[in-house]
């Protein structure tokens, strides 16, 4: 009798045993993947989280996997990144650029045990992201480390004219009135600023913001010279620092001059987004540059709304020589290691995050990504999607970039490949889509210069960071000081040797080996 009841509750508590397991692991399939990212602009506008618009819940629907977006607060996301880091308790994806951010690269990261090596998970659950790999291998180059790592989901521009979105504009309505041409040249653009300043009383005939890093990188007229601001490869195959030669110089004489003259902002070493805005649109300023879409179109359609004949025209890449084509210019990589999303060693289902973000690279997942839901936010017409007027009219007023980012992430960064055709829909202006030809990979040689995105080894990238920390610091100063003219460019080869006493030497010998290992990938 004992034994009987003993048999009778032994088996009842298996039976409850199992019963829990089972719940325990029904809950872990069900329980939601935590994704750390940052949330752009024109999403938190409406949203709090990429979970409650319509593209985040859509996602999980699409994919049967349940995510919780994590946010860092606004401006915050490398420190509470580093923080995280530090903790140890990671979520399952975070998504970051992990070659230009991450001390040491990709491959440090995955030595530091923060992620994963995803060369098994791709051949596992990735069949999208293999296949696309194996289509387009220098990609795959790109998405690899020098160990041959791969480490994440890329964000890839997927289509050239996708790679030009920064370039200079300027008031066509003005330049019609005074009877002169776009300018092409140094030259005419000397003479395009001085007729805006002495014919249309500019106060600013030449604003943006100076000390906006991208712009920094961008600036047409350092290019003009044959040069960088930065690193690029030059016309030998190695790494060269454009703002120590001969070219930046030319550069910096001409900007002093403009300067002098009262042909740039005298405001320039301060301006922000807003301000910069302000003057392109109540006519303090007649020419800037920035992007097609946040820029050329935005200050557009708000001048428009008090001066209907307001005109803003992409301009080409500058030259010294009329009819020259352009050596240098402004050019992304396909893949720049911005917005890539890697799988932590926190991750406690490798399968199931990497089946949510091979979503992205297959064709529902392009579609999604790119255009949202058919019936929705697009339409197919003519065998191309087309946006609806929820995203090209939104009945609440939401502006398109916002109305965009709810349903969509093709306007924004992220883990997918980019369409073209979507930047086509969201240049509702025919200026803005002069801009993929005025400024496109087929009006410069910009490409053959532009720096992959190597990785420094650990220790490299320590050296690296201190040497070029001041360096990089140093060369804003003394570039302020001699566009004022409160340096004389006659001191410019001493200023370009005291960044060599600062390591600048060293710093290109970093970059070299780096370049040489990613070509050897």
């Amino acid at each position: 009798m004992h034994k009987k009841l003993y048999t009778v509750l032994l088996t009842t508590a298996l039976a409850v045993t199992l019963l829990i397991w089972g719940c325990v692991l029904a809950l872990a399939d069900d329980a939601p993947i935590e994704y750390w990212v940052e949330l752009t602009s024109t999403v938190s506008a409406n949203f709090s989280n990429l979970g409650d618009t319509p593209f985040g819940i859509g996602l999980q629907e699409n994919t049967g996997i349940p995510v919780k977006f994590l946010h860092p607060a606004s401006g915050q996301a490398a420190e509470q990144f580093s923080l995280i880091i530090a903790d140890g308790n990671l979520p399952d994806i975070m998504e970051y650029n992990w070659v230009s951010n991450y001390p040491g690269g990709p491959e440090k990261a995955i030595k530091d045990g923060v992620i994963i090596a995803l060369n098994d998970v791709i051949d596992q659950y990735c069949p999208n992201l293999k296949a696309y790999f194996e289509a387009n291998p220098d990609i795959a180059r790109a998405c690899r480390t020098d160990n041959g790592n791969y480490y994440c989901f890329p964000f890839i521009r997927g289509d050239e004219g996708l790679l030009n979105t920064i370039g200079l504009m300027a008031r066509k309505d003005w330049l019609d009135e005074l009877g002169l041409d776009v300018p092409t040249t140094i030259d005419e653009w000397h003479t395009v600023l001085t007729a805006f300043k002495n014919e249309k009383g500019c106060s600013a005939p030449l604003t943006f913001e100076y000390t906006n890093g991208q712009y920094l990188g961008a600036n047409p007229f350092v290019a003009a010279f044959d040069t960088n601001y930065s690193f690029y490869i030059g016309s030998d195959g190695t790494v060269h620092y454009g703002a120590a030669e001969d070219g930046y110089r030319k550069y910096l004489e001409t900007f002093h001059d403009w300067y002098a003259e009262g042909l740039l902002d005298p405001d320039i070493a301060t301006m922000k987004n807003d301000q910069v805005a302000a003057k392109m649109t109540n006519d303090n300023s007649g020419a800037s540059m920035g992007q097609s879409g946040s820029r050329l179109g935005t200050w557009t359609s708000a001048a428009r709304k008090t001066n209907e004949a307001y005109l803003l025209a992409p301009c080409p890449q500058p030259t010294i020589e009329k009819g020259a084509f352009a050596e240098f210019g402004y050019i992304e990589v396909p893949y720049s290691g911005r917005a890539s999303a890697a799988i932590t060693t926190s991750c406690k289902d490798i399968a199931r995050a990497a089946t949510l973000l091979d979503y992205a690279f297959g064709e529902a997942g392009h579609m999604y990504y790119n255009f949202g839901t058919e019936g929705v936010s697009y339409e197919i017409t003519d065998g191309n999607p087309v946006y609806t007027d929820l995203i090209l009219n939104n009945p609440d007023g939401l502006p398109i970039s916002q109305a965009m980012s709810a349903y969509i992430r093709g306007n924004y960064n992220g883990p997918f490949v980019q369409d073209v055709r979507y930047l086509m829909q969201y240049y509702t202006l025919p200026e803005q889509r002069d801009t993929v030809s005025v400024w496109g990979s087929a009006s410069s040689n910009a490409a053959a210069h532009v720096m992959p995105p190597i990785t420094p080894t650990s220790d490299e990238s320590k050296e690296f960071a201190t040497i070029m920390n001041q360096v990089n610091t140093y060369r804003d100063e003394m570039t302020l000081k001699f566009i004022f003219g409160d340096e004389s460019l006659d001191n410019f080869d001493t200023y370009v040797a005291n960044m060599e006493k600062m390591g600048l030497a060293r710093a290109i010998e970093i970059e070299n080996n780096a370049l040489e290992r990613y070509n050897n990938r």
